[in-house]
């Protein structure tokens, strides 16, 4: 908790924590679904001394206050930018994971011009259908009547089978993380995507390069929904991992530090 800083975000904390501070090149990650800043702590301590570095609570998750019922992705990503202006960040490179994916989605349909790059982790830009919709709502009801059994066996299949074994001190790690995230927050993070719409359009007219991460063995988003998407920005790049689901950056996390390295140098080279 040390590490982390608060802003007054309409009159409710909201915390981040940074790194790296007065170095050129910024690089902003967004955590996933009842995740936290946390989650990206090794590749904070890793990048520290390279790049500035800044990771978020979005609303409803960590330490950050939930508003409402409903977090829409473009309050969320509101949010997002209430910190980088108190930073005073003008440009940076963002990267957001699954539901910090859509987020970022929403920050760069808003605020495009503070983008040097864009990076999706196991994210797209399509918005729910109706039976993903109708997911959602079953969702809602399990939280409401089982929270904590809920966000055990969500955050147990978010990794590839074959892994869970080798990661079991990790995983256990997140689950534990995971479960101090409020009923509330769990629920506006969820109330909000269901309602999120398309940014198709974003990547087709996006200036900057995008990165799109995905593990072939990722249950959630499908190998060809990723590839398609991949086809859409001016300049972009895709990751495939094997042996990989939902969770790269903890599944594979040697590997996709040094490509998120690579792409954020490449990124405030470019622009």
């Amino acid at each position: 908790m040390e590490k982390h800083k608060v802003i007054l975000f309409e009159n409710r904390e909201l915390h981040y924590w940074e790194e790296g501070v007065g170095r050129p090149e910024t690089l902003v990650l967004l955590h996933g679904f009842l995740q936290s800043l946390n989650v990206w702590s090794p590749i904070m301590l890793s990048y520290m001394r390279t790049m500035h570095v800044v990771t978020i609570d979005l609303p409803g998750h960590g330490y950050s206050a939930t508003y409402s019922d409903v977090h829409t992705m473009d309050f969320m990503a509101n949010a997002v930018k209430a910190v980088l202006d108190h930073i005073g960040i003008e440009k940076c490179t963002l990267v957001g994971h699954s539901l910090g994916g859509y987020v970022a989605l929403a920050f760069a349909s808003s605020y495009g011009y503070m983008l040097n790059g864009l990076g999706l982790l196991h994210s797209h830009a399509l918005a729910d259908d109706e039976e993903k919709r109708h997911q959602r709502d079953a969702l809602c009801h399990q939280v409401a009547t089982n929270r904590a059994g809920f966000i055990v066996d969500f955050i147990t299949n978010l990794f590839d089978p074959s892994k869970r074994d080798y990661l079991a001190s990790e995983i256990k790690e997140l689950r534990d993380q995971c479960l101090e995230t409020s009923t509330e927050g769990i629920l506006a993070a969820q109330r909000g995507m269901k309602v999120r719409t398309s940014r198709v359009q974003t990547l087709l007219t996006a200036p900057y390069p995008v990165l799109f991460v995905y593990g072939k063995n990722d249950s959630r988003i499908p190998i060809e929904l990723g590839l398609s998407q991949a086809m859409l920005p001016q300049r972009s790049e895709v990751l495939l991992l094997d042996n990989v689901a939902h969770m790269s950056f903890i599944e594979e996390k040697k590997y996709l530090k040094i490509r998120l390295y690579n792409f954020v140098h490449q990124c405030h080279a470019i622009i």
